[in-house]
């Protein structure tokens, strides 16, 4: 190994540092493997003529990160090899759903080629979630969260007292907080969130002309669900709905045999419940967007092949905020885009 690294005694760099740097760019080139073992704090320190503490920092924060393992007797071996590039980034989400999953993707395109980006989904499960986090804590440069979480009874909650206390012990220049905002987080970190109460009261605001021609407003929302949807939602709807004096009515679920009549305008979340809804039109001969009109919760690409009016937020521009902001080197809270998109089923 010593063949490899160069420490620069005229450089400004922190010679702790220089190790780390060296050791993770020659496992990058190849140059050290998996399980393979490096000297001694001792022996490096002898080599480079430089003193032990300044050595077993280096390691330590090696250990930290999970690139070497110590093992009492036998010394120090190397035992990741994936995670080796300049930035290493944790992506917690909650569910593997479309939407997800576009943030995502926006976020490691937009990142290409100057990070390495682990997936995890904890289900909206506490446990899952700090296990998750406990497991990687200090292996990662950036840990990326979007927190949603469920009760006992499948309601949804922003947080837990165990997961404030979890993510706080992030250090808040690697904290990426996304989707969901927790208010006891303080800190200067980057956030990019939704305002579930607002947006949904904004959207339904700009598509005021066309949803007044309708009777009734009806909303789906599922009280209780696996992947339960934050109740801030509700409370925009109904804001909405009694500040312009429209009829409206909340529902668990688009039932099998639901009654419809004409005037009716529906909100679907869950994509199910659109689905159900859209083939019960078709069934009993009404016309979607005259006789009856749908508004869904989250766009898609298929909605939008289907022509169906969608309220939704910027999942592309979530992802891509994100990463431009960590690529700057910024802090701070961005408020994502969310709009109302019109098509054929309103």
């Amino acid at each position: 190994m010593f063949n490899y690294i160069k420490i620069k005694e005229d450089s400004r760099v922190p010679k702790y540092k220089q190790i780390v740097d060296a050791i993770i760019d020659n496992i990058s080139a190849g140059n050290l493997k998996m399980d393979d073992k490096i000297p001694s704090i001792n022996l490096f320190s002898e080599e480079y003529l430089l003193s032990r503490d300044t050595v077993e920092k280096a390691y330590n924060i090696l250990k930290e990160r999970k690139v070497i393992l110590s093992i009492r007797g036998k010394g120090y071996y190397i035992t990741r090899t994936k995670l080796i590039s300049k930035v290493n980034i944790l992506f917690l989400i909650n569910k593997l759903s479309s939407y997800k999953l576009r943030i995502y993707n926006s976020f490691v395109n937009s990142i290409s080629g100057k990070a390495h980006t682990d997936l995890h989904i904890y289900h909206c499960e506490e446990d899952l979630f700090l296990n998750l986090l406990e497991k990687n804590r200090g292996a990662y440069d950036f840990y990326v969260i979007m927190p949603h979480f469920k009760t006992d009874e499948l309601k949804h909650v922003s947080f837990t007292p165990e997961v404030i206390k979890a993510i706080d012990g992030i250090p808040k220049n690697k904290l990426i907080i996304m989707d969901n905002p927790i208010s006891k987080i303080k800190g200067a970190f980057i956030e990019i969130y939704q305002d579930f109460e607002n947006d949904i009261y904004n959207a339904l605001q700009a598509g005021l002309t066309k949803i007044s021609k309708y009777e009734k407003l009806i909303i789906a929302y599922p009280e209780n669900s696996v992947y339960p949807y934050p109740k801030r939602i509700l409370h925009g709807f109904r804001k909405f709905c009694i500040e312009h004096s429209i009829d409206f009515e909340v529902l668990e679920e688009i039932f099998d045999d639901i009654v419809l009549r004409k005037g009716d305008l529906f909100i679907t979340i869950g994509e199910s419940d659109l689905v159900n809804l859209v083939n019960q039109i078709r069934n009993q001969e009404f016309t979607l967007g005259e006789d009856i009109g749908v508004i869904s919760y989250n766009d898609t690409p298929l909605k939008q092949l289907l022509g169906i009016t969608c309220i939704s937020t910027d999942f592309r521009a979530m992802g891509e905020t994100a990463a431009h902001m960590i690529m700057d080197k910024k802090k701070g809270k961005v408020k994502n885009p969310f709009n109302f998109i019109d098509r054929n089923s309103l």
